[in-house]
C-alpha cells in the first residue's frame, strides 16, 4: 500500500494539519513508511498572490522540517513529470521515508463559475491566455517526432470524449446506487439489493453486574503479589475498588469497564496517544 496525498500550493503552506501530520509522519505508532504528497501548485491561492499568503520562496518549503526530498517540476513537460514521479515513488520504496512533488503549473479558468481571474490577477492572466495547453503542447512534439500520427491522437481524443459522453448518459439512466462500489470495504448485511440501507437496529451490548463487578474488581488491584505501587496509585485504586462495592461509576471506571468488556470476549483494544503509557487517565 502506498498513500498518496494531493494538495493545493495555498493550502500546502497554509494548513496547519500538513505540518502536523510531517511530524507525525516518523512516530513509530503512526507512520505510514512515507507519503507521497503531490503539489498542484498554480501559484495562486483563490485570488491570493504567493507573497501575500506565506513567509517562503516555496510552498513546499514546509516539508523540509522532516528533510523530506522535493521535486520541482515543470508540470508543462509530461515526460519530466513521469521521471519526477518515478524517482518519488523509487525513494518512497527505498527509504520509507515522505517526499513531495511540486507541479509548477497554473490555473487557465477561474476558481468557480462566478470567478474571474482578471479582476484580481490581471497580469498574471494575460501570460496564461498567451499559454499553448499542455494537451496541445505535447501532442504536437509527439506528432513533430513520429511518435505517434495525427490520425492516432484523434482517435485517442474521440475515444475519451466518448467514455466520458456515455457515463454521462448512464448517469441519467441510473436508478439504482451502487454505493458498495466505492465502500472500501463493503459492511456485510448494510445494504439491501437495491443499494438502499436496512433499517438501522442495534444489537443490545449490555453485560451482567456481575462481569462489571469481575472487571472494577481487576481495574482496582495490582497484579503482582508484593509488587510495590506509588501510594498516591494506591490511592486511586482503592476509590475505584470503593466505587465498585457502591455500584458507583465515573468516567474512568466506566472506560476501564468498557475496554474490559471487549477483551472478555477476545477483541484486541489498542489505545494511542501521548499518555497511554503513562495510564495518566
Amino acid at each position: 500500500v502506498m498513500s498518496i496525498l494531493l494538495h493545493g500550493d495555498a493550502a500546502f503552506a497554509g494548513q496547519g494539519v500538513v505540518y502536523e501530520t510531517f511530524h507525525l509522519s516518523d512516530l513509530p505508532s503512526y507512520t505510514t513508511n512515507g507519503t507521497i504528497h503531490v503539489v498542484v501548485n498554480n501559484q495562486i491561492g483563490f485570488t491570493t498572490d504567493p507573497r501575500m499568503a506565506r513567509s517562503s520562496p516555496y510552498p513546499t518549503d514546509v516539508a523540509r522540517v522532516v528533510n523530506a526530498p522535493i521535486f520541482h517540476v515543470n508540470a508543462d513537460d509530461p515526460e519530466a513529470v513521469m521521471y519526477v514521479c518515478s524517482v518519488a515513488a523509487e525513494w518512497r520504496n527505498t527509504f520509507n521515508k515522505d517526499v513531495v512533488v511540486d507541479l509548477v503549473c497554473y490555473r487557465r479558468r477561474g476558481h468557480n463559475e462566478m470567478d474571474e481571474p482578471m479582476f484580481t490577477q490581471p497580469l498574471m492572466y494575460k501570460q496564461i491566455h498567451k499559454q499553448v495547453p499542455v494537451l496541445k503542447k505535447y501532442a504536437d512534439k509527439l506528432i513533430a517526432d513520429g511518435t505517434v500520427t495525427l490520425q492516432e491522437f484523434e482517435e485517442e481524443i474521440a475515444k475519451y470524449d466518448r467514455i466520458c459522453e456515455e457515463a454521462y448518459t448512464r448517469s441519467k439512466d441510473n436508478k439504482i446506487l451502487h454505493i458498495k462500489h466505492w465502500l472500501d470495504s463493503p459492511w456485510p448485511g448494510f445494504f439491501n439489493m437495491d443499494g438502499e440501507p436496512k433499517s438501522m437496529s442495534c444489537p443490545p451490548t449490555g453485560i451482567s453486574e456481575d462481569l462489571l463487578t469481575h472487571i472494577g474488581n481487576v481495574a482496582s488491584s495490582v497484579p503482582v503479589k508484593d509488587f510495590k505501587i506509588h501510594a498516591g496509585l494506591s490511592r486511586i485504586l482503592r476509590a475505584r475498588l470503593e466505587m465498585t462495592k457502591n455500584r458507583v461509576v465515573d468516567w474512568a471506571l466506566a472506560e476501564y469497564m468498557a475496554f474490559g468488556s471487549f477483551l472478555k470476549e477476545g477483541i484486541h483494544v489498542r489505545l494511542s496517544g501521548q499518555d497511554v503509557e503513562r495510564g495518566t487517565f
